[in-house]
């Protein structure tokens, strides 16, 4: 299995990670490897895990007449799931598609409540790191709602700019809400 430094110290950021939480998480987490242009999750299925990027770059999306709109990005650090479809077990409209060959540590959902029935701290953890990516969602809507497609872009640069070289930029757009010909002639003007 690959190390799983990587998530123990993300976790770490939140909570203190006991050796007894650190072990039974350790004989949970399942190593998963995908392919560019492969899914991690369908819609058309329920999401049954959680997987924590270790090296890679996944993307969100649904299919709204023949295109797929780009919600998120996830990159090395982050979890990604299908939220709703985890959370209530049903399928739901979202799609988990690797950009890049990605390497995770898969946590199913019977573990994934396992530690959060037997590890108080691991729903401290939950808590914390989701007060973070509601923040991001929050972020996101403003920008969507409230500024010009080159505000859009300027606020994407700042709070991706670590994974913006990585993504094509079809994807961006649709992330942004624009087409890519706008988004083509704001990276031009800059």
């Amino acid at each position: 299995m690959p190390s799983a430094d990587a998530l123990l110290l993300h976790i770490e950021q939140y909570i203190r990670v006991s050796e007894t939480l650190r072990a039974a998480l350790l004989a949970r987490v399942q190593a998963a490897s995908y392919a560019k242009g492969e899914l991690l999750h369908d819609a058309r299925h329920v999401c049954t895990r959680s997987d924590f990027i270790q090296q890679g770059l996944v993307r969100l999306y649904y299919e709204h007449d023949g295109e797929k709109i780009t919600e998120y990005f996830s990159a090395e650090g982050e979890w990604v799931n299908s939220p709703n479809s985890l959370i209530k077990q049903t399928p739901d409209i979202y799609y988990l598609e690797a950009l890049e060959p990605t390497q995770t540590l898969s946590l199913p959902v019977r573990d994934l409540g396992y530690l959060f029935d037997n590890f108080p701290e691991m729903e401290r953890y939950a808590r914390l790191s989701m007060g973070s990516v509601f923040g991001h969602l929050m972020d996101r809507i403003t920008s969507l709602r409230f500024t010009s497609a080159r505000e859009k872009y300027a606020h994407f640069c700042r709070t991706h700019h670590d994974i913006l070289h990585r993504l094509p930029l079809g994807m961006v757009a649709s992330y942004l809400g624009i087409t890519q010909e706008t988004l083509s002639r704001i990276r031009a003007d800059r």
